[in-house]
């Protein structure tokens, strides 16, 4: 079910990304830099110029200036300090995908249980796992919980349940004890295939808190606890089993790929739809 659901909003996101969105290249600049270049080095004497082209000349352009500005709105908008204010299709919480870090200090376990709770108990959650319930309720998955109005709210609490332990688990108790960093770092340049395998290959290889490529136990071991404590805890008894538990674990570790993917490639698309809005 997770699959279902998530995929649709992988389709859409890469979709519209592929989709091409040029930008306008400022043809007015091109005569004022090179002029620029000759002032620079002799070539052209300042008197000999009319003050309009040597203002031209030296002055950034005011379309460079409005990009320049945009590019730093954009920035503030992605990204503060080192963590991020970014949702993924303007509603998710995506605070812990960083684009352009080089050289960023790791986090404190105090503030990874802080930005993991941020985007927990974050509103849109509260709809996300809503809708989740309400396309399991359709299928009638794990139909242990019955229908009506009483099975939709144990599928609720169970969707509830499963993210929020699965989110603690991964991005903050076992980084805590581990000294990794559940934070995810956008590649953001190369190919298609190439930045999608960067992607994934995040659930196997992450960073320590220092600074060093280390197995991804966080994620390994976080999803497989969260799999067997929900398992084992509040879903039917009649899926209380092994073989269900690593099914479970399974379908999170994909879900999780997924979401790696759809967050390698959102802030492309979201630069071109507001490029697009100011155009």
């Amino acid at each position: 079910m997770f699959q279902k659901s998530f995929m649709t909003m992988l389709i859409t996101v890469l979709g519209i990304y592929s989709l091409p969105c040029g930008a306008q290249q400022d043809t007015d600049a091109a005569p004022a830099v090179g002029v620029a270049d000759n002032l620079i080095s002799g070539e052209l004497e300042p008197e000999n110029l009319p003050s309009a082209v040597i203002a031209a000349a030296v002055a950034p352009s005011s379309n460079s200036i409005s990009a320049a500005n945009g590019n730093e709105r954009s920035a503030n908008h992605k990204q503060t300090g080192e963590t991020s204010n970014d949702r993924l299709l303007f509603a998710l919480p995506n605070f812990l995908t960083l684009e352009n870090s080089v050289d960023i200090r790791p986090l404190t376990a105090a503030e990874k249980f802080k930005v993991t709770a941020q985007g927990t108990f974050d509103p849109v959650q509260f709809f996300w796992y809503g809708a989740l319930s309400g396309l399991s309720q359709a299928q009638n998955s794990e139909a242990g919980y019955g229908l009506g109005a009483t099975g939709y709210g144990k599928r609720y609490g169970a969707y509830f349940a499963d993210g929020t332990i699965e989110n603690f688990a991964t991005s903050a108790i076992f980084p805590s004890l581990l000294h990794q960093d559940p934070r995810y770092f956008q590649m953001g340049k190369g190919g298609f295939w190439r930045r999608t395998g960067h992607a994934v290959g995040h659930i196997l290889v992450t960073r320590t808190d220092s600074g060093h490529n280390q197995l991804n136990f966080s994620e390994i071991l976080g999803s497989a606890s969260a799999a067997a404590i929900s398992t084992y805890s509040y879903h039917p008894v009649s899926d209380r089993n092994l073989p269900n538990t690593v099914s479970v674990w399974g379908t999170q570790v994909g879900y999780d790929a997924l979401s790696l993917v759809v967050r390698e490639f959102w802030p492309d698309l979201r630069r071109k739809l507001h490029r697009s809005k100011q155009e």
